[in-house]
């Protein structure tokens, strides 16, 4: 099964070359950075670095949107360009997808080991909320909203993800839920980030934005219908 592993990147020229040189370029067919604006040598650093570089309006959903259109593989990988997320245990979250025990897998940093400093309390506790929102409503339980996961093609496109914000994790959860599939968590452990500041998290004014979109995004899912496994 042929692997694209999707990038969005936003102002990361500080950390996107190591990560797209950390990639295990002989599992994957490709790494796609999709630069969402930048102001720095973000797109410049990840061409040099190997990546497929293509460009998005701003928004992280937009950016994801972006990525899986021009991807050409039959799975997909996504993760941050912050170098946070252990590229090294990317076969953990493919391996699950690739031999058809699970349609949607997704990294949890609650559940794994955290470096001091790489996650802030309000990430923790946004994580256990929103986990135990969907399983008011839903009966299944999430952790985390990690950008580290794996899923096919095919299943993305059946989602119909519309979100282009950060809620973009939290809908295709949400979706997978509601569609029925087997979804799987695995722990993972998660490091700062190599440089530059969160775009959700790096403040209180961006904590707080992302918040509400993601609370947005949670009650617009929640009114949609249910979207066909098959």
């Amino acid at each position: 099964m042929t692997i694209s592993v999707i990038i969005p990147a936003l102002n990361e020229a500080e950390s996107i070359g190591a990560v797209v040189r950390g990639m295990p370029w002989g599992e994957i067919a490709e790494c796609i950075v999709v630069d969402n604006g930048s102001t720095d040598a973000t797109a410049e650093i990840a061409r040099e670095a190997g990546a497929r570089v293509i460009a998005a309006p701003r928004g992280y959903g937009a950016a994801m949107s972006a990525g899986v259109n021009a991807a050409t593989g039959e799975m997909l990988v996504f993760l941050d360009g912050d170098g946070a997320d252990p590229i090294d245990e990317m076969q953990r979250i493919v391996g699950p997808v690739v031999r058809g025990e699970a349609d949607l897998v997704l990294a949890s940093r609650i559940l794994g080991k955290r470096e001091p400093g790489s996650m802030q309390g309000s990430q923790v506790f946004a994580g256990h909320l929103i986990g135990w929102m969907v399983r008011v409503l839903y009966g299944f339980r999430y952790t985390d909203m990690c950008a580290f996961r794996a899923i096919k093609r095919e299943t993305v496109e059946r989602m119909q993800m519309s979100e282009m914000t950060f809620g973009w994790n939290l809908e295709m959860q949400i979706k997978a839920v509601k569609m029925g599939l087997r979804v799987r968590e695995v722990p993972v452990d998660y490091r700062r980030r190599i440089g530059g500041e969160s775009k959700v998290s790096g403040n209180l004014s961006a904590s707080v934005k992302a918040a509400w979109r993601i609370l947005g995004v949670f009650w617009r899912v929640r009114k949609q219908g249910v979207v066909s496994k098959e």
